[in-house]
């Protein structure tokens, strides 16, 4: 955590006045003027208290502060003035959102009564977001491994997903990388409600009866529903809501809202790949599996359609790693990369090819082990990926 103060004024007397007063108690940063602040921040940046002079040459100390405000939000800003008219005050709380307005001359223990108040802003707001931002990444996680164990083919398949979010997300810039993977790996979290019977018949392709089938497409739902209670993933939620539904409105829950663009991008790019992802495991071929998505004219976004088989159709071959092993259940270890599904005996899919070992899977597996005879050999690649909660960014 910064503890640095940074203090703007074109006035070089005053910054090496401040200088020799505040030697001993701060971890003092001065800039003459805005710009040299700017790339102050650019260069040794963040700072955890900024005290900013109104009225400088060039950029003055509202704009300043605004500026800093956008990149630096954390940073708690104070204006240092001898212009106490109350417009300047009104702009500088409004549009600078200052914590402390002090007025020249001002006296020193009263400027460094307002530093150390500052500080302690500063450590307060920075330990409320890792706190939350900790606590966002352990519920996603959470949540991810509770999908894994509860639908391995549906993990399997979201696993695949989110690697190729990873690839398309660099042409698509209003997308936050961090928001469509865990939208991604949380799309069928819903499927926890679901009956494994039902999930049984819809994993193997089996017809299913009309009330059946509306319990699967109430998955997106359920999943909104449960993910929408963890802070910070309202946007999330609403992509695993409308990940399922059509370009033209025509299919898909939700029955009635939203259509075209209206969809938000990032499901309408998820609808894409979940159902390219389906259709590769049944014919084996990705360029087989997009000729399918593209004969349903109306179903998705063309713009999408046509990035997608740009970027991934080439690159079939998905994860690949050195070289492929045959392994008995054993030797399985976190990092592996089943490339055949992981079945008992008697027939009872544990997880499905596709999916990377994390380490409650591999738990489960050593536990089920004992119970269990497994069908041997089992191929993998060793491609360790770490199959945690990307990290929110600080202010989404």
């Amino acid at each position: 955590m910064s503890n640095r103060v940074l203090i703007v004024d074109d006035d070089a007397n005053l910054l090496a006045g401040l200088r020799r007063q505040f030697r001993n108690g701060f971890d003092l940063h001065l800039a003459q003027g805005g710009a040299e602040a700017l790339a102050l921040v650019a260069s040794e940046g963040p700072f955890a208290v900024a005290m900013v002079d109104m009225r400088m040459p060039g950029m003055d100390g509202i704009s300043l502060l605004a500026e800093l405000q956008r990149q630096t939000p954390d940073t708690v800003r104070m204006m240092l003035t001898g212009n106490v008219d109350q417009q300047t005050a009104i702009e500088a709380i409004n549009r600078g959102q200052i914590f402390r307005f002090f007025t020249k001359p001002c006296l020193p223990d009263v400027l460094a009564d307002g530093i150390e108040a500052g500080l302690r802003q500063y450590a307060l707001v920075t330990a409320e977001r890792d706190l939350l931002e900790k606590t966002l990444a352990g519920s996603v996680k959470m949540l991810i491994d509770v999908l894994s164990l509860a639908d391995p083919a549906g993990f399997g398949r979201a696993s695949r997903v989110r690697d190729w979010c990873r690839t398309l997300v660099e042409e698509l810039p209003a997308i936050q990388l961090w928001e469509i993977e865990v939208a991604a790996m949380l799309a069928w979290l819903g499927s926890v409600a679901v009956p494994p019977e039902l999930m049984a018949k819809r994993d193997k392709g089996e017809w299913l009866t009309a009330s059946e089938q509306e319990i699967i497409d109430r998955i997106p739902m359920t999943g909104r529903d449960i993910i929408a209670n963890i802070p910070r993933l309202c946007r999330v939620a609403e992509i695993v809501y409308c990940c399922d539904r059509s370009f033209d409105g025509a299919q898909g829950f939700p029955w009635d809202k939203p259509v075209g663009a209206d969809i938000p991008i990032e499901a309408r790019l998820l609808h894409i790949l979940f159902d390219l992802a389906a259709e590769a495991e049944q014919t084996g071929f990705m360029s087989s599996a997009y000729a399918v998505l593209a004969a349903r004219l109306g179903r998705y976004d063309p713009d999408l359609l046509r990035l997608v088989r740009d970027r991934l159709l080439p690159s079939d071959a998905g994860p690949i790693g050195p070289f492929i092993q045959e392994l008995s259940i054993a030797q399985l270890e976190v990092g592996h990369h089943l490339k055949s599904d992981l079945v008992t005996e008697d027939g009872r899919l544990i997880l499905k090819a596709g999916n990377t070992l994390n380490g409650i899977q591999a738990e489960r597996i050593r536990n089920l082990a004992v119970m269990y005879k497994f069908r041997e050999p089992i191929r993998v690649v060793h491609v360790y990926r770490r199959l945690s909660a990307p990290a929110a960014p600080s202010h989404p």
